[in-house]
């Protein structure tokens, strides 16, 4: 059994980023190396350290905004995130404060043009919520709702910039609660050097849900279960992956979404994923990683050290806080690969 205190590491408070870097591509990239050796770039350095021939995936999904602010029947202000939409007016959502939103309880948004009731409480803590509204439901969420930043983030933007800033410049498909941060870091000027390295981009769809960030709480990991989340990968993104030289994902969601695939011999259309990926798992397709750090005893870590190997890892982890390396959502950002084996 593998234990959730192994994936463990010290983090100064300050280096958790509350804002983007200035631009996008201005961020940090530390590179860890098939040999273990660590070398510290920037962002912009990426295409000189990728090969001819390599293949970069990226998830295209678009934040939607997801938190709404509202008032409760009784009194009081409530929030509520949309996790899952189930049909035109019912969604799967999170709730706060819960001890005031128990079954039947009534809330307002945006002075009564959008209002709401608590449907379902489920075992876990979750709501389901009937919708009551006029009009086009996205035209109405993307004027009362607001972005989903991560809580250890406090920003001062206004609604305008961090809609912006907390969006991958490709973004496409709506449907996340949570940006694919990894790439983050991407510009057109980063595309075209990348083309010029001759190095191609392919993307996957995988909308990040709850089920991303849910907290593990099980000392051993192996009882851990992952939520699902929907992904398709194009056919002409498992056509590139097939005459690639080498398969470079960007961000976790996109190794999740690509070892699902092939895991079930590439299927068409959307699909579904609850893979949780732990030390000991067998990659199929992904042989190099560019991700930002992660949180202590995440998923998301555990992942990062199933692919990069735990010690590995966690000692680029060290020197990255050494450096003072800036982590998270709005972080730098760390390019690995597999242990090389003598």
């Amino acid at each position: 059994m593998t234990r959730l205190s192994d994936f463990d590491y010290v983090l100064p408070q300050e280096l958790i980023a509350q804002t983007p870097a200035t631009e996008r591509d201005r961020s940090r990239l530390l590179h860890l190396s098939p040999e273990g050796s660590i070398r510290h770039h920037t962002f912009r350095d990426l295409p000189g350290l990728l090969q001819p021939g390599d293949l970069l995936v990226l998830n295209d999904t678009r934040v939607f905004p997801a938190r709404l602010e509202g008032v409760r029947a009784g009194g009081g202000r409530s929030e509520l995130l949309l996790l899952e939409r189930l049909d035109s007016a019912r969604w799967r959502v999170l709730a706060k404060p819960a001890r005031k939103l128990r079954k039947g309880a009534r809330l307002s948004f945006g002075g009564g043009r959008l209002e709401a009731e608590v449907l379902e409480v489920e075992d876990d803590g979750k709501r389901i919520v009937g919708f009551r509204f006029e009009g086009d439901w996205d035209a109405l969420l993307e004027e009362l709702g607001t972005t989903p930043l991560p809580p250890y983030i406090e920003s001062s933007e206004d609604e305008r910039k961090t809609r912006a800033r907390y969006q991958t410049i490709y973004a496409r498909p709506s449907g996340s609660i949570a940006a694919p941060t990894a790439g983050l870091h991407f510009t057109e000027a980063m595309f075209e050097a990348l083309r010029a390295r001759g190095v191609d981009v392919a993307f996957i769809t995988l909308h990040v849900g709850h089920a991303t960030f849910q907290p593990i709480r099980e000392e051993e990991i192996e009882a851990h279960r992952m939520g699902v989340e929907r992904y398709v990968v194009p056919e002409q993104t498992r056509e590139k992956i097939r005459g690639a030289r080498r398969v470079v994902a960007v961000g976790t969601t996109t190794v999740r979404a690509l070892e699902s695939a092939a895991l079930a011999d590439f299927p068409q259309g959307w699909q579904e994923t609850d893979l949780f990926i732990t030390p000991g798992f067998q990659f199929r397709v992904v042989s190099g990683l560019l991700t930002n750090f992660h949180l202590p005893k995440s998923s998301l870590l555990i992942l990062v050290s199933a692919f990069g190997g735990r010690e590995r890892v966690l000692g680029a982890y060290r020197d990255a806080v050494r450096e003072r390396y800036r982590f998270y959502s709005f972080g730098d950002a760390m390019l690995l690969y597999p242990a090389r084996v003598p």
